[in-house]
């Protein structure tokens, strides 16, 4: 297998654990998250971050690890958000619902997919 797959992977991983490290740092920030909060998320960006370097080392079971992630989080929101209200009591619309699940959960997924693939290349070669 071309060696872009791993490498598309790991740009792909990089992005995603970026993007919602930044959002999340940003939001408590700006929104003065209490301490709480701050814990939580700074146990889910340390999962994130390891989600995002396992790869690196061990593509097989970091690529796996995506894929269930990606699975998981996109299965989670998708419930959740069922019940998330706006401020003037009217539910999230589905269109926005479908979008932040499809963010959730598309990049993690294909990137776990990319490993695993090259992964395989990998061993079948050996």
């Amino acid at each position: 297998m071309k060696i872009w797959t791993v490498y598309g992977a790991r740009a792909l991983v990089l992005l995603w654990a970026g993007f919602w490290i930044f959002f999340f740092v940003g939001s408590a920030v700006v929104e003065g998250a209490s301490g709480l909060v701050m814990v939580i998320g700074a146990a889910v960006l340390l999962l994130f971050a390891i989600l995002a370097l396992v790869p690196w080392r061990w593509e097989g079971t970091g690529g796996l690890l995506l894929v269930v992630t990606g699975l998981l989080a996109g299965v989670t929101y998708a419930i959740a958000s069922a019940a998330i209200v706006r401020s003037d009591g009217s539910p999230l619309p589905l269109a926005v619902r479908a979008i932040t699940t499809v963010v959730f959960t598309v990049p993690p997924l294909v990137a776990g997919i990319l490993f695993l693939v090259h992964h395989r290349s990998l061993t079948a070669r050996a």
